[in-house]
């Protein structure tokens, strides 16, 4: 990219607006949230998925998309949330190379006593500051940037087929504009 468009002063405002507003808030509801509940906010992204799972359980690979994680960090995380007791590792019947991330009773009761705690958070923090209009406007906005990004994607360069993370077809979580739906994806497959 060789012209930059650069941005105009409001536009630099705007931006370093929403950056500071996503970090403040983050960090403060992250904060907030393990020194009422002892749950790290990545603790309870990984429990809140599986709460919503059918069954509290989720393949690998599908907790991988619904978390938006590289492979090693969310190893590392079941890893240390299957010894805190929170989630279980289970084989999958139909591919012994696969796994289901299942949320144990202890994961069921820390996720039922954070997620009130965690709303009122977001409450406290971001919503009491919004008026209804803004908070349609602020849906507004993520509509309209998430829609294009799959088209501002495709002509920054290479098409996700061409992209090293999309190049492993057996590594499905990697994919990002390439992943599968899960309606086409069996229960067991592909590999974690």
């Amino acid at each position: 990219m060789t012209d930059a468009r650069w941005l105009d002063g409001r536009e630099q405002r705007a931006w370093r607006a929403y950056l500071a507003l996503n970090a403040e808030v983050q960090r403060r509801t992250a904060r907030q949230l393990l020194r009422e509940t002892g749950l790290t906010i990545a603790e309870y992204a990984v429990l809140a998925s599986l709460s919503e799972a059918p069954g509290g359980r989720l393949r690998v690979f599908q907790l991988r998309v619904a978390a938006d994680w590289e492979k090693t960090r969310l190893t590392h995380q079941i890893t240390r949330m299957t010894a805190r007791g929170l989630v279980a590792r289970e084989p999958c019947a139909d591919d012994p190379r696969g796994a289901f991330v299942v949320l144990t009773e202890a994961g069921w009761e820390a996720v039922a006593a954070a997620a009130p705690r965690h709303v009122a958070h977001v409450r406290h923090w971001f919503f009491d500051a919004l008026a209804p209009e803004q908070v349609d406007a602020l849906l507004g906005i993520a509509d309209s940037v998430l829609s294009r990004l799959p088209e501002a994607d495709r002509t920054m360069g290479e098409p996700c087929t061409q992209r090293p993370e999309c190049s492993d077809e057996s590594d499905i979580s990697e994919m990002s504009e390439c992943s599968l739906r899960e309606s086409e994806v069996s229960e067991c497959s592909p590999r974690e």
